[in-house]
């Protein structure tokens, strides 16, 4: 059993290590010169795993006022990265999906941290357990993210027509 203090450490461990990953998708953004900031780039990635979405639901998501949302999807929506519709059985709701261009974005983004961190691994010389990719997996889990593997089915599709998407 691990001690308050050994989660503290992990707690402190996974600070400084969220703050790379960060560092990593700054870096990743600038070097596509996408001229997408952090927060957009995370509307994306929200489109990207749970697909089309009210703007108001998504405004919760990223705990946005729904003003900000806005103003953030208009400039999406000028980049062509999304694009805003309404349902026929929901004319009042605005919602809110990736285009083609969006989910490129996004995937060539993760491609290119996927290659950043395999290159910090293989640096790191480190020893891979099942102990530690199952810790791994399960902060993953409690954290609400999704496993890799679902989440890049989930991108494949992100940019279907809309009225074709579903989602498990």
């Amino acid at each position: 059993m691990t001690t308050p203090r050994g989660n503290e450490a992990l707690v402190h461990a996974l600070l400084a290590v969220s703050r790379s990953m960060v560092v990593l998708a700054a870096r990743n953004l600038a070097a596509l010169d996408a001229d997408v900031t952090l927060a957009q780039y995370r509307t994306l990635v929200l489109l990207a795993t749970s697909g089309p979405q009210r703007s108001a639901e998504l405004a919760r998501e990223l705990d946005v006022a729904p003003s900000t949302l806005t103003r953030m999807c208009d400039r999406l929506e000028r980049k062509h990265l999304v694009r805003r519709f309404h349902r026929d059985n929901d004319r009042r709701s605005t919602w809110l999906a990736l285009t083609p261009a969006g989910r490129d974005l996004v995937g060539v983004v993760m491609r290119e941290r996927l290659r950043e961190l395999s290159a910090i691994v293989d640096e790191a010389q480190v020893d891979v357990s099942e102990e530690s990719l199952d810790l791994l997996g399960r902060i993953v889990e409690a954290s609400g993210e999704l496993p890799d593997g679902l989440w890049w089915e989930r991108w494949e599709i992100s940019a279907d027509p809309v009225d074709s998407v579903t989602l498990p």
